[in-house]
């Protein structure tokens, strides 16, 4: 593992050497992938719900796992091919929507207020506590859960924002979890995403922009012809701008998105042919290809290869950025702007809120049994409600519909009381 120390490849809790012939990335990697947080990934919607696309057995719609294998395939090829340790990387993109909670950025806002009194909600600091200290896999000297205890290397590739809360809506870390979160960062400059994190950070807005264009394509939300007309242009610039672009300026938008239309890769239709398929994986694959080329050479130019940790820079050029974040726009324009999808969340966070309320009532008997020692024996209401939230986190999009039913039933023999 040329490039990485003994300093990188330590673990939080210290292990008896593994296997020779594999080597601590490789280890790493197949914790996170016979992890239960990775499975359960399975079950939670991407962008378009299974409903949303017609089953005729030719397109099933991403859900966070499959976009997660996605983002680790192009994450472990942008690792190798600027010189970082392939394993490294594509653990860290496989690991890096495990703490997202039903429902993904829907339910992350939910859970964030509720969780207002311990703290807050934040997907990625989720992503760290998991890691290190609600998956099963090792036990510190005194019995507590230490994880899958990753390497320290793989740790930080994994945490997208390394900061705790308070300078901004995003946040790595939560307050009870800085002794590791410390560890972790030992020698790290200050609110610096490591390399692999850089790339994993990159290969996640990759895969998921240019994926869930494809889904949307095959749902029937998005028309290849749609976008060839000026003012559909101008509408998608506009949104884009409104929820991503921050100070870009909305007529440089629409030429960027004039640009990828007019390439050759564009589809003229798409009416589900196999002709049509075949154009419309071309699409993704030279979309991806473009925006990770264009990303590998910039930043080879300016550091060359063999670069780890916290020895260079992710560099992506500004109109690469820009189109990457147009692809983003068009799903967010056409499919979760919507006023059905909105409908939609809004009953989502009505079962989310109740559930916490169900769970909180009835607790400790609501919670999982491994984490019901850690409610009875908190120490305070906001610990106890941490509690809570890890195991309204831990659930998937159908058990929270479950649970919820199955809890709302034996409430129906007592009084309910809302305690948000």
């Amino acid at each position: 593992m040329s490039g990485y120390d003994e300093l990188d490849q330590a673990r939080w809790v210290p292990e008896p050497p593994g296997n020779p012939e594999r080597g601590a990335f490789e280890r790493d990697r197949a914790r996170v992938l016979h992890s239960s947080a990775l499975r359960r990934l399975a079950a939670k919607t991407q962008v378009v719900g299974p409903g949303d696309i017609p089953d005729h057995g030719r397109h099933i719609p991403r859900t966070r796992l499959t976009h997660s294998l996605e983002c680790a395939q192009v994450g472990r090829e942008m690792g190798k091919a600027l010189g970082c340790d392939p394993d490294l990387v594509e653990t860290a993109c496989l690991a890096h929507d495990l703490g997202h909670p039903p429902f993904g950025h829907n339910g992350e806002g939910v859970l964030n207020e509720l969780a207002a009194r311990c703290g807050g909600f934040e997907g990625n600091a989720q992503s760290l506590r998991l890691l290190t200290r609600l998956e099963a896999k090792v036990l510190t000297e005194d019995g507590r859960s230490a994880g899958l205890n990753l390497t320290r290397a793989t740790l930080d590739a994994a945490l997208k924002y390394p900061w705790p809360p308070g300078s901004g809506a995003k946040f790595g870390v939560y307050p009870d979890d800085l002794p590791v979160f410390d560890w972790v960062r030992r020698g790290a400059p200050p609110r610096q995403a490591s390399f692999e994190a850089q790339i994993m950070d990159w290969a996640d807005d990759v895969a998921y922009s240019v994926h869930d264009l494809e889904d949307a394509i095959h749902s029937g939300h998005v028309t290849p012809a749609m976008l060839r007309d000026a003012g559909e242009r101008r509408c998608v610039a506009e949104r884009t701008l409104k929820w991503y672009a921050g100070d870009a300026d909305v007529h440089e938008l629409e030429e960027v998105l004039a640009g990828l239309i007019a390439d050759p890769l564009w589809l003229p239709r798409f009416q589900g042919t196999m002709a049509d398929l075949v154009a419309l994986k071309s699409l993704t694959s030279g979309l991806i290809g473009r925006f990770c080329n264009d990303a590998q050479a910039a930043t080879l130019e300016a550091y060359g290869p063999g670069r780890t940790r916290h020895g260079a820079r992710l560099i992506v050029p500004e109109r690469t950025r820009m189109e990457c974040t147009l692809v983003k726009g068009i799903t967010a324009h056409y499919v979760m702007s919507r006023d059905d999808h909105n409908a939609n969340q809004a009953r989502q966070r009505e079962l989310i809120a109740e559930l916490a309320s169900m769970i909180m009532l009835g607790a400790p008997g609501t919670l999982e049994p491994a984490l019901r020692p850690l409610f009875t024996e908190a120490r305070d209401d906001a610990t106890r409600l941490r509690v809570v939230v890890d195991q309204l986190a831990s659930l998937t999009d159908v058990s929270a519909v479950a649970l919820h039913r199955e809890l709302g039933r034996r409430n129906s023999r007592t009084p309910f009381r809302r305690l948000w």
